[in-house]
């Protein structure tokens, strides 16, 4: 791993465990065994490391969502896939680091905010097409638009682990998303 991708890494890890007004600079050179001098090489200020961290998520969330497209045949073997990132996510003492940043949006650099908005469009858009694709296969069962319930899925989804870091129940977790999932399949 190079520096770059060492600092992009630490500081990942302290978003998700911390909140990105909640670790330094200083934080990450420690971490990574730098300079913040040499630090400001590779991201010159905070709110560059933030659109760096952002875009490097989004395209790992993207090949995690490209990886359930390609393992996955079913609709329900999708969602129960998708709600396995946040659950592996909770496992590592993380939370979803875009969902971090959004409870810290008021204070987040301007030139974040659209890469931020960007991941959630994204998310709901593959949540959308997964839940269309599920009710044309005669498996899920829901009134309205896909996309509503897309939304509603994420924020749940974003919800459930906020509640379940403050709380430490993790089966509390599991139980909301058996929920989720089960909402949706269609009965009889």
């Amino acid at each position: 791993m190079d520096t770059k991708e060492h600092i992009l890494s630490s500081a990942q890890r302290l978003v998700q465990q911390r909140g990105f007004n909640g670790f330094s600079y200083a934080d990450v050179a420690d971490e990574v065994g730098i300079r913040k001098a040499s630090l400001h090489h590779h991201f010159a200020s905070k709110a560059d490391l933030g659109v760096a961290l952002v875009e490097a998520y989004t395209a790992q969330f993207d090949q995690a969502l490209a990886d359930i497209d390609r393992a996955a045949t079913t609709a329900p073997e999708k969602l129960k896939a998708y709600v396995a990132i946040y659950r592996a996510t909770l496992n590592s003492d993380r939370i979803c680091m875009c969902g971090m940043l959004a409870t810290e949006t008021m204070t987040l650099d301007a030139a974040m905010l659209p890469r931020l908005k960007r991941f959630f469009v994204r998310n709901t858009e593959w949540l959308a097409q997964l839940l269309a694709e599920g009710r044309s296969q005669g498996v899920f069962a829901f009134d309205g638009a896909a996309a509503d319930h897309a939304r509603a899925v994420l924020s749940m989804l974003q919800g459930a682990s906020l509640v379940c870091r403050s709380s430490g129940d993790m089966d509390a977790f599991d139980r909301t998303t058996a929920i989720l999932v089960n909402g949706f399949m269609r009965k009889g």
